[in-house]
Order: structure tokens, then sequence, then C-alpha cells
């Protein structure tokens, strides 16, 4: 015997679907929603367990992306699946699909988005890594989100029918706008980008621009901070730092010496051929030094010029000047053993009028120049 209300139950329909297809579908999307939870709480504790100070990074990166799985999107996605096994119309189907595909896009960039953000982290808190590497992290991990998202979002207003030509199109000519009046901000995020990719230079780097010395703080998107010999910060936009002369002394392998010695005029010419033999001498006894040359090269106002280059094999400053004083100290006591004299600045002036040169020689030599009486 059938119960009446068992019998009208089965012929109780909801939008065109029998109470049994709304529990098949029902059943699929909470067997679905189990079944991605499960996978994923699975995916996670096996990743953790193989955490270790040196586990690959992309075990890292997966961990980070599926711990942003969330619950909502999950949902939505097991709604699609059960809605499969339901009649519904085309205007129906249309809708649960563009949210199906919605919350997938936006799952998808979510874990776009955390990865990204777990590869900036890696670079900044990493103790192996050089701070270049996280100027330049910061500043691409800025530019790829801007991107995804910017592209995610396109997508889902396509997905719901938006047409998006247009609104491209739109944003082309405001973007035209937005640049015009932002040039300058936009060439010092660009000029940013450019020295992250070229490396002229990285962050602990001593760098000269112009008459500006100074160690690189921070490269930021706009501007790079130096920090001067005084202790000021000094703040350059990166637009006008990519257009100056950047001398970086931190990458200097060697460092040349040029430098010049005065001689006065009156010096033997034996003694003037044995000052680059002299000089030869005193240098190649250095460590860390290689003699180049030593020349005179030039006939000055007041003293025969000789030039002198070496070159020190290291980019130590302090290094550098230690081995520079030996060098002075010892090339002065060479030369007072072989009585050469270094030249002072003098000028001559002769006196056309022989009186009055006559009264010069007399007040040098102390004596009363001749025919002038002494009262």
């Amino acid at each position: 015997m059938r119960l009446p209300y068992l019998s009208e139950a089965r012929h109780f329909t909801l939008l065109r679907n029998s109470l049994d297809d709304w529990a098949v579908a029902i059943g699929v999307g909470v067997a679905a929603t189990l079944a991605i939870l499960f996978l994923r709480g699975l995916v996670l504790r096996r990743l953790a367990a193989r955490a270790s100070p040196t586990s690959v990074l992309l075990d890292d990166f997966a961990g980070a992306m599926l711990s942003r799985t969330y619950l909502v999107f999950i949902l939505a996605f097991a709604c699609y699946l059960g809605s499969t096994f339901l009649d519904l119309t085309a205007r129906q189907e249309r809708v649960v699909m563009r949210i199906g595909v919605a919350a997938l896009l936006l799952q998808a960039a979510i874990w776009a988005d955390t990865g990204l953000r777990a590869w900036r982290d890696q670079y900044r808190f990493g103790h192996t890594t050089d701070g270049e590497r996280r100027a330049s992290s910061s500043v691409l991990c800025f530019i790829s989100r801007l991107v995804l998202w910017a592209i995610v979002t396109l997508m889902i207003l396509d997905n719901f029918g938006i047409n998006i030509t247009t609104l491209v199109a739109s944003l082309g000519i405001g973007g035209v706008a937005v640049a015009l009046a932002t040039q300058n901000i936009l060439g010092d995020l660009f000029a940013s980008l450019s020295i992250m990719l070229d490396k002229p230079f990285e962050v602990g780097d001593f760098i000269i621009v112009g008459d500006v010395l100074g160690s690189v703080e921070h490269i930021g998107l706009k501007t790079t901070r130096l920090r001067g010999l005084g202790g000021e910060q000094v703040v350059f936009s990166n637009g006008e730092l990519l257009k100056s002369r950047i001398h970086n002394h931190k990458r200097m392998q060697t460092r040349r010496v040029a430098f010049v010695l005065r001689i006065a005029y009156g010096t033997s010419e034996e003694l003037l051929c044995r000052i680059p033999q002299i000089i030869r001498e005193v240098i190649t006894t250095k460590p860390d030094v290689d003699f180049e040359r030593a020349h005179l090269f030039q006939w000055g106002e007041w003293s025969l010029n000789f030039e002198v280059v070496y070159h020190f094999r290291s980019p130590d400053y302090r290094l550098h000047m230690d081995a520079q004083q030996a060098i002075f100290l010892e090339i002065y006591r060479r030369f007072q053993q072989e009585q050469i004299a270094f030249a002072h600045p003098m000028s001559i002036v002769r006196l056309d009028d022989p009186a009055l040169a006559s009264f010069a020689h007399a007040r040098r030599d102390g004596a009363p120049p001749s025919g002038t009486a002494v009262h």
C-alpha cells in the first residue's frame, strides 16, 4: 500500500527537477566539497612533513598557495559540478557556468598572487641574498601583481558578458592621459626597473654621482637613497640618477694610481736619469703593487715634472692609502740620500733699470749699492 504523500513527493518538482534529481545534485556537490578539502589537507600535511632548511623552494610556494584556497570558491565549484546533474534552462546553465568560471578565476588569481608574494618574501627575508635582489624582487612583484589582477578583472568582466573592447579602448585613452600627467613618476618607475635589470649598482655599493659620494642604502620605485660621507642621506630620483655618470667603486678590482713629482731646476742630468730607476726600485718592493711607468713628462714653470703610475691590487681604500704612504716616505728617504731636491713654487723677476737691479742685489747681499752713500 502506497502512502499518498510519498506519491505526491515523487511528483513534486523544483525548477523543472524532481526531488531525486536535487538529491543527486546536492550529494555530488557535498562529495566534491569534501573531496577537495580532503585533498587540500593531505597535500598540505605532506608538504609540511617535507619542510626543512634545505627543502625545495617549489614546495614552499605550493604550500603557501594551497593554504590560500578559500571555502567559498570550493563551494562555488562544487555547486557547478552538482548543477550538471540537473535539467536547467539555457539561461540558468549560463548563469551557473559564469559563477563557476568567475570563482575559478578568482581562486587562480589568489594562488598566483600568493606565489608572487612568497617569491618576493623569499628574497626579502632570505639570509643568503643580497640587497639588490631584495629591491628588484619588490619592484618586479609589484608590477607582476598589478598586471595579474588587471588581466583577471578583464577576464571576469568578459565572462559575465560585458563588452571589454570598449572598456579597454577607453582605458587606453585614459591611460595615455594619465601617463602624460604622471610621466615623471612613470619615468622613475621604469628607471627603477632598468636599475634592477641592468644592475649598474646595488644596495651597499659605494658610488660617486657628480660631486656626491656615498653608499647606496635603498633602491625604491621612485627614488634611490645614498648615505653621504658626512652621515647625511642624499635622495636621487631614479630617472635623474640614470642620466648621470655613475662611478661604482665597490666593483673596482684594482686601483690605478698616478701622481706627479716636481723636481727643482738645476738638478744634474745624472740625477734626473736616476729618478725613474729609484722610483721603480721603491714601488716594486711593496706588496700588492704593480709598477707601470715613471717618466719626465713636462717642463713646468718652476719644476721638472715626473709622472709616476702604478696599480694597487685591491679595491680597499684604506689599504691603498697605507701603500701610497709607504711609497711616498720611501721616495722621500731615497731622494734625501741622493740629494735630489724637490721644487718649490717661486718667481724670478728681472729688472731692466740697472740702478734698481743694483739696489736689489745690494739689499739681498746686505751691502749698499755702488755709488750710494750710507748715512
